[in-house]
């Protein structure tokens, strides 16, 4: 439901663009997804729309409007961070330092997978 780069809600505190409450138009709409009667007959999803972006969050990660404007917020806000900064954005050097470390975790799970592999030819090798 929530775009590639909206860098997981991280917590660290960026150097982001500032929101006014000016440039924003909310509304409150039926959620989606599982719940049943919950879902069905509540309004706390919040949609979220910066004007002079034209970026648009919809966010119903929990029961709470309260909570869910906060969160929709935070997601709108690091993503107008992204559309303005592009590469120069705190948010996105964020995410690339995350891939760039799954990526060597990847590469070092898959070297001693190698070696497990090779140790146990040998001893093979050394048992006939």
């Amino acid at each position: 439901r929530v775009p590639l780069l909206q860098a997981a809600k991280k917590k660290n505190s960026f150097n982001l663009l500032g929101l006014t409450e000016a440039e924003l138009e909310e509304q409150f709409v039926r959620g989606d997804g599982p719940g049943g009667q919950a879902t069905n007959k509540t309004n706390n999803c919040v949609v979220l729309k910066h004007m002079p972006s034209g970026i648009v969050v919809k966010c119903h990660q929990t029961r709470s409007v309260a909570q869910n404007r906060k969160i929709a917020r935070e997601i709108l806000q690091e993503k107008v961070d992204l559309f303005y900064k592009g590469e120069d954005s705190d948010v996105f050097k964020e995410k690339k330092a995350s891939e760039k470390k799954k990526q060597e975790k990847k590469r070092r799970a898959k070297e001693n997978l190698e070696r497990k592999k090779h140790f146990k030819e040998m001893q093979q090798l050394d048992k006939k």
